[in-house]
């Protein structure tokens, strides 16, 4: 006989899950309209400290906010321009550098016949296919320029949540009945998803930088393409850096051969050791984190649910259902289970 008491748990358990299964699916359906609202509100998080600076520095909040957003316009035309060109260029040279990649696994498939260990060069090409990881590189970048396509929504989008936000606390504390607690949640959330966002964003461009600098000074093609996609993907911790690092690596193998592609994977792991290992978490700390089985969960269910933009936004999409789940008591319990392991 069935325990009576378990019903109401098990049916709001189940109820939840159905809740959940529904919404996600509402979220796929609508990523068209839901994406570019994400990325506004996430250019708002990074934007709203430096909104704040301003004023207090004693520029008036109009003319602090049109600063901010020329800025945000000068960034989105020199992110449009390198994604223009750059993006043009190597898409016109894809299919030589998959031909090209191909050759070079035929000749790893006969360099290990010759060693006594036999693999058909079709059967090699069908597990390992280093063209398709370019493809896959170009795919994401072209979904991410398809995006920008909705820039002047996302502006206005920007525009507006950067002008709301100094008169939502009044509207909470009319709305609620018990304002000062929830603001302080609200805040507590916020102010953690912004600091997070801030100094993701401060290394991560850092990170990016360093790697087009590096790359060009070894002439490996398309430095900069491949720097943007360093910043972008540096917002995926413990992963990341290595699908990073992955077209660099094989263009400088076709450029230069095995002491090149060895060379820019150390620039890589350089890079990614100094401000990944060293300076990050000396700024960061350990208030924020996830485990890695999470990140590469998140990693393809966002991708899943919202695209390309899904994949480069779902560690912070995730820290924020963390840290909101980690300012209520009732759910800490599960972010704690999606933090980082704890050792004794």
């Amino acid at each position: 006989m069935s325990d009576i008491n378990s019903q109401p748990t098990a049916l709001r358990f189940v109820l939840g899950l159905a809740a959940l299964v529904v919404i996600v699916a509402g979220m796929k359906t609508a990523q068209s309209i839901i994406v570019p609202f994400l990325l506004a509100a996430f250019i708002s998080i990074i934007s709203a400290p430096y909104l704040n600076w301003l004023n207090r520095k004693g520029m008036p909040m109009p003319l602090a906010l049109l600063v901010i957003i020329l800025v945000i316009v000068a960034a989105g035309v020199a992110l449009a321009a390198l994604l223009g060109t750059s993006l043009d260029a190597f898409s016109e040279a894809l299919p030589s550098y998959q031909e090209r990649l191909q050759d070079k696994v035929v000749e790893l498939a006969q360099w290990l016949a010759a060693q006594g260990i036999d693999v058909s060069d079709r059967t090699f090409l069908s597990f390992f296919n280093p063209g398709s990881a370019m493809a896959l590189v170009s795919g994401l970048l072209k979904g991410l320029g398809n995006v920008l396509t909705n820039a002047f929504l996302i502006l206005l989008t920007v525009i507006f949540i950067l002008m709301e936000a100094s008169s939502f606390p009044v509207k909470l504390r009319t709305a609620l009945r018990s304002p000062e607690h929830s603001l302080t949640e609200s805040y507590t959330v916020l102010d953690n998803i912004k600091s997070y966002m801030s100094i993701k964003l401060l290394t991560s461009a850092l990170t990016g930088f360093l790697v087009s600098v590096g790359l060009s000074v070894m002439g490996v093609d398309f430095a900069m393409l491949w720097g943007f996609f360093a910043f972008l993907l540096n917002f995926i911790p413990n992963i990341g850096s290595i699908i990073a690092a992955i077209p660099a690596v094989l263009l400088a193998l076709l450029q230069f051969g095995a002491g090149g592609a060895l060379g820019v994977a150390g620039l890589f792991l350089v890079v990614n050791i100094v401000i990944g290992s060293i300076l990050e978490p000396r700024w960061m700390g350990n208030q924020l984190g996830l485990s890695p089985l999470i990140v590469f969960v998140s990693l393809v269910f966002w991708g899943w649910v919202f695209g390309p933009v899904g994949m480069f936004l779902s560690v912070p999409l995730t820290i924020s259902v963390q840290i909101a789940l980690a300012s209520r008591d009732d759910t800490r319990w599960i972010a704690v289970l999606l933090g980082p392991g704890m050792t004794e």
